[in-house]
């Protein structure tokens, strides 16, 4: 009987410290959450624009309010918000998926802090500007996430505002480095096209009251956007002296965008391999063409004058040469980016590389023609939102072009190419990490991803075709894959050569143009890129890497019963969880 009340007692209290446990947990949960409400309500405050954009409707009748003033009173709910979030919220108390939150969210503030310490884009790219004026509007009347009338209202509040955050921009603009003010003048026309021509036709549909605010306002607001573009042509150009390389800044910008198990040492030396490796199995695929391709010499007894790496330059010049005639047109191009989609997803479902959902991609025109960064952009559910509509909206990619650029870039993404360029961008491209994370995404995995895992997981099914016979194992869309996965690696050193060393633009191109086989305006497009948007760069070739690791790892643990499909939908499982809770999510057990 004693021994039967001892078990009981000791049952008990192991009992009462679970309780207590899960009743301090609870109630750290509760601490956490109140606080990351708030913190939320306050972000959504300083940016109603992206608010809109996400779901959250509470200051839908609000405009960015960029005054030195209410910038550093931002500047002070983050300080403030970051104590609590350290000092106040014992993260060892969180239960486990509110600290994948906790973890998220204390990165996603300092990605705000930096904003307000190191990269300051209310005052040195006009391009935040410019993103807030294409949107702040169109958002809330394309959107139907309320009656129209209501949405109309709103966006008419906005909409009077505009002329204060025009003079708001002309005070703060500083001195913005060169590329972003030339982008920002390349946009501003169809942005002003928008409220000239566009919002007019909207308008027709609206109820008359909000009809008559708009039609009170929009003359003071076009105007206001001409002086506007003035300004940005003939003031803000001239001035525009300023750095876009981050420099010290940039380790600290990659940190928190990152959360990488690698090291960014590590992942360099992998790069640089990863460079030459790539480039000497792209010349094996091109000895069989090059033979029959009319060859220049004999590459059985190459030129004596010619060094090895002359050798293997020429041969896959060569051959790319020989190919890159076999393109769509340019009024075609869009049609072909579709129709390769719908043809890999079928080989997919053939094949049973992975899990396809039953969700859709739906394609839509841009709102804007290619304007000097990327021309995809794919539309996911604002993060507040109940919809699960993905849209992808492709840009006219040749409207900028003269005609033998548009040549040149339609030889770039020739019949070989494009496969592997749809794999990544388009389909499954981010659209099937994405969609099949988000299904089990907390509120804050939805608003801060982990990009690296997002970009890199279409990179391993682009291979997956390859080795599944995808086209049926034609050499020459090997050779494209390859240089593919080498623009990646190259993309990647770059990033750091660009924001972090002195390498120029003409020094860029050539590497890009030279070791990767890139068109010249190919070329150019990607420095836009990568001097706009700092750290972009690097997601692809630092998730794929991290994926190879985990997969090791993973192949390691799961022995002959090892399946790339189960790895892949596993790592997804997750959530678009950051590198390194991902790895402890995947190996808990």
């Amino acid at each position: 009987m004693r021994k039967t009340f001892t078990i009981i007692l000791v049952a008990l209290v192991l009992l009462g410290g679970s309780f207590l446990a899960y009743t301090q947990q609870n109630e750290e949960d509760a601490k956490f959450q109140k606080t990351l409400n708030e913190y939320l309500d306050s972000l959504w405050k300083f940016y109603p624009t992206a608010a809109t954009l996400a779901g959250y409707h509470k200051y839908d009748n609000k405009l960015e309010d960029l005054s030195s003033k209410n910038i550093e009173r931002q500047y002070e709910t983050l300080g403030k918000f970051n104590q609590e979030f350290v000092a106040k919220v014992d993260q060892t108390k969180l239960s486990p998926q509110v600290l994948d939150d906790y973890l998220t969210i204390v990165d996603a503030l300092d990605l705000e802090v930096i904003k307000h310490e190191n990269l300051l884009p209310w005052e040195y790219d006009p391009l935040f500007y410019n993103n807030i004026l294409a949107n702040c509007v169109q958002s809330l009347l394309t959107k139907d996430f309320a009656p129209l009338d209501k949405r109309a209202t709103n966006a008419a509040e906005r909409l009077k505002n505009i002329p204060k955050l025009i003079k708001q921009a002309k005070e703060n603009l500083k001195t913005p480095p060169q590329i972003h003010t030339e982008v920002a003048i390349n946009q501003f026309g169809e942005i002003l096209n928008f409220y000239k021509t566009e919002l007019p036709q909207i308008l027709d549909q609206i109820p008359a009251g909000a009809k008559k605010k708009f039609n009170n306002e929009l003359p003071k607001v076009i105007s206001a956007l001409e002086d506007y573009q003035n300004f940005l042509q003939n003031e803000l150009l001239p001035r525009s002296t300023g750095n876009f390389r981050l420099q010290e800044a940039h380790r600290r910008l990659l940190r928190v965008k990152l959360q990488n198990n690698l090291t960014l040492e590590e992942l360099v030396a992998r790069a640089k391999a990863d460079y030459n490796n790539l480039r000497r199995e792209m010349f094996l695929v091109c000895i069989p063409f090059f033979k029959i391709m009319n060859p220049p010499f004999n590459i059985e007894q190459p030129p004596t004058n010619l060094t090895e790496e002359q050798i293997r330059q020429t041969v896959i010049n060569h051959v790319f040469n020989n190919i890159k005639s076999e393109h769509v047109q340019a009024e075609e191009f869009s049609t072909a980016l579709k129709n390769e989609a719908e043809r890999i997803k079928t080989f997919l479902q053939e094949k049973e590389i992975i899990s396809l959902p039953e969700k859709s991609i739906n394609f839509a025109e841009a709102p804007f023609p290619y304007l000097g960064v990327k021309f995809l952009t794919l539309s996911i559910p604002g993060a507040y939102e109940t919809t699960e509509e993905f849209t992808l909206s492709i840009a006219p990619m040749f409207t900028d072009l003269a005609e033998e650029d548009a040549q040149t870039l339609l030889e770039e993404y020739n019949n070989y190419f494009l496969p592997f360029y749809v794999t990544r961008n388009i389909y499954p491209g981010l659209f099937i990490p994405t969609c099949t994370a988000y299904q089990q995404a907390s509120l804050v995995q939805k608003l801060y991803p982990n990009q690296p895992l997002l970009q890199g997981w279409p990179l391993f099914v682009e291979e997956m075709l390859v080795y599944n016979g995808f086209g049926n194992y034609d050499l020459r869309l090997r050779l494209n894959q390859l240089k593919y996965k080498l623009k990646a690696v190259i993309d990647f050193l770059l990033e750091f050569n660009i924001h972090e060393g002195g390498m120029t633009k003409d020094q860029a191109i050539s590497y890009m143009m030279r070791g990767g086989f890139q068109s010249k305006i190919e070329a150019e497009r990607n420095w836009n890129r990568i001097a706009l948007m700092p750290g972009d760069a690097v997601y692809t070739y630092v998730g794929y890497q991290e994926f190879l690791d985990l997969e090791k790892q993973y192949r390691q643990t799961a022995g002959s019963a090892y399946s790339r499909k189960e790895f892949l939908e596993k790592v997804l499982s997750f959530g678009p969880l950051h590198l390194r809770q991902l790895k402890k999510k995947l190996f808990l057990n």
